[in-house]
């Protein structure tokens, strides 16, 4: 997988993108939602960020867009099978980083702390 031209490396591209991941989980706990439900429940998404997002993950299979001729135009979006069957390897990678939140703050807090402490003058040898 460290390969640069390894296949599943695309696999894993997409599910790192920044936002996969939330799309993934809203439409699980929603079920099939609109795009204004969707950014809703995601939050903080620019429309064209959400957009590009699921026109990735329905290139990949992930989900499913229906489009409905009503008037104005309605557009669903659901998991697929395939869709579904990632959310159990989101759910772990969730479950971990709420466990260990408090650590990875104060890790984070530490390197904080230390780019604010004075750096020591190096010795100059002459």
């Amino acid at each position: 997988m460290l390969a640069p031209d390894c296949p599943s490396r695309v696999v894993f591209e997409r599910i790192g993108e920044r936002w996969t991941m939330f799309v993934l989980l809203a439409l699980e706990r929603g079920g099939t939602l609109r795009f204004g439900e969707l950014r809703e429940r995601v939050g903080r998404v620019t429309p064209k960020v959400l957009t590009e997002t699921l026109r990735a993950l329905e290139t990949d299979g992930l989900i499913v867009r229906r489009a409905f001729r009503d008037s104005p135009p309605r557009v669903e979006y659901s998991l697929t099978e395939l869709g579904t069957s990632l959310l159990d390897p989101i759910r772990a990678m969730r479950e971990w980083a709420e466990a260990h939140v408090p650590e990875v703050l104060a890790a984070r807090d530490r390197a904080a702390d230390a780019e604010r402490q004075p750096r020591r003058a190096s010795s100059i040898r002459t």
